[in-house]
């Protein structure tokens, strides 16, 4: 459990943002239509909060996975991609929500290209770590947190009016899975 302590505060962290700081935000941010990176967007009232926390919670997959999955070296690396495209979802903003402000489209562009790296790279970990699981159970749950973050990024795009909320499901049980994943790993190995 020792080593999932800092994943464990970083997820809390981001649960106490996702759902705090929209009170603290933008005046025409809505948990249910507005995503986490709007949090973290251009000129955002607070916007380095959500930043900050992107950041915390890579560094922290990244360490996690590097003192725990010790012989899975294809692991590793995607949580290493995984982890550094979510730092930098963090490092280079959304474009701004508000109107009149200016854009960094740059920014935006990367922020972007970071955040559907972040996706793709927890899909691929997550399927691939049914490959590794030793109970039926446990890789029945990785392929199925793997598909559900599909599904749920699906519907973003298809009904944007509820991609705050889509996006929420996908970070709690994302990060819940990874760290249930964890847990069960740092007990089943030596």
């Amino acid at each position: 459990m020792k080593s999932v302590s800092l994943l464990l505060t970083a997820y809390i962290l981001l649960l106490l943002v996702m759902f705090i700081l929209p009170f603290y935000s933008e005046s025409s941010y809505s948990i249910v239509s507005n995503t986490t990176s709007h949090l973290g967007a251009q000129h955002a009232p607070n916007n380095w909060i959500m930043n900050i926390t992107f950041m915390l919670l890579g560094l922290s997959t990244i360490y996690t996975g590097w003192k725990l999955l010790h012989p899975f070296i294809f692991h590793k690396i995607v949580l290493t991609v995984f982890g550094f495209a979510l730092f930098f979802a963090g490092v280079f903003q959304h474009a701004s929500i508000i109107p009149t402000k200016p854009i960094d489209i740059q920014a935006d562009n990367i922020h972007s290209f970071f955040a559907s790296l972040t996706g793709f790279s927890f899909t691929l970990f997550a399927i691939s770590s049914a490959y590794i699981q030793k109970l039926n159970q446990q890789k029945m749950l990785a392929l199925g947190i793997g598909t559900a973050a599909t599904l749920l990024s699906i519907l973003m795009f298809t009904y944007p009016s509820f991609m705050g909320i889509f996006q929420r499901l996908i970070f709690i049980s994302s990060f819940g899975w990874m760290i249930h994943f964890f847990i069960k790993w740092n007990k089943t190995t030596p």
